[in-house]
């Protein structure tokens, strides 16, 4: 499979998306710590699991 090169202005648009997405993670771990430790530990086991079964 050969991987597409992105157009500068979809490019861009992604970047942007990305890092909007990256802040409202961050917001969300210093709002909720809580919930954010959860939701880590639930990546983990997931990950976990793909990978060793």
């Amino acid at each position: 499979m050969k991987l597409q090169r992105l157009d500068p202005e979809r490019r861009r648009r992604r970047l942007q998306l990305l890092a909007e997405l990256s802040d409202a993670k961050a917001l969300r771990d210093r709002v909720q710590p809580r919930r954010a430790q959860v939701d880590r530990l639930r990546d983990l086991i997931a990950t976990r699991r793909r990978l060793f079964t």
